[in-house]
């Protein structure tokens, strides 16, 4: 059960991004996981971005936001560790909006200061998303799009066939970055819970997605691809959800 595998690595400190950092970045970088799946599938879902302002919440090291910037975003990035900033920074230059937040707390943007969010791998760290998606609507313009990428909720009942699949339950696994284990410890909700709290902050669900990976990732990672006879790649789930516009919900008085 969760509450077990949780317990398997308690000599590390979960999700302690700042303490791998640097090694998550460089398998990262060119892994099937981020490179062939996770990244062409936001860049495919945001579509044409040229010249819309882009927030990448819990950037990393920066991955998507430079693969937006090349098709012309002006992006911007937060993250709560302070070593992926860095890493940032380094690859995408000290001209580039780049702070250490929390998407925990109020976060360090005006109103309605961006077309698109992207919260990638980010939300299914957190127990409850109220406050965050509360604040990612605040600073998306009305119609401003937040994409969203999260475990997908089998993962969970794959692992842990004995669990209640409709409760928020955490849990955590042992990964290996470049040679350097890390713990991530993540809370699965059921999908129905996820779309209730975009509802309730003001989205709409525009698209849910279940993508295959780049079409080059069978030959370069064939041996993994092979347990995927259908093409596709099961492990994260993706949302474009529009903000939506409340003005527009305003009865106004008859003349």
């Amino acid at each position: 059960m969760p509450a077990d595998h949780e317990s398997s690595a308690d000599v590390a400190v979960e999700n302690d991004y700042d303490s791998f950092a640097e090694a998550y970045t460089v398998e990262n970088d060119t892994s099937l996981l981020n490179a062939y799946y996770t990244r062409p599938a936001i860049v495919d879902l945001a579509g044409d971005v040229a010249g819309r302002r882009v927030l990448d919440a819990g950037c990393g090291s920066g991955a998507v936001s430079e693969a937006l910037r090349e098709r012309g975003a002006v992006v911007a990035g937060f993250d709560r560790s302070a070593k992926m900033v860095e890493l940032a920074r380094q690859r995408l230059g000290a001209d580039t909006d780049l702070r250490v937040a929390d998407i925990g707390q109020p976060l360090p943007y005006p109103d309605g200061a961006f077309d698109d969010v992207i919260a990638a791998l980010v939300l299914h760290y957190l127990e409850d998303w109220t406050a965050p998606l509360a604040e990612l609507r605040r600073v998306l313009k009305p119609g401003g799009r937040l994409i969203v990428v999260v475990n997908h909720p089998i993962i969970f009942k794959m692992e842990y066939r004995e669990a209640d699949y409709f409760a928020t339950s955490k849990w955590s696994e042992e990964c290996t970055f470049n040679g350097q284990k890390a713990v991530l410890t993540y809370w699965h909700r059921p999908l129905h819970a996820m779309t209730d709290a975009f509802t309730a902050a003001g989205f709409r669900t525009a698209v849910i997605s279940e993508p295959p990976p780049a079409p080059e990732a069978h030959e370069l990672f064939s041996d993994e691809m092979a347990r995927f006879p259908s093409g596709a790649f099961l492990s994260f789930l993706f949302f474009v959800l529009e903000a939506a516009d409340f003005s527009q919900n305003v009865r106004r008085p008859a003349n």
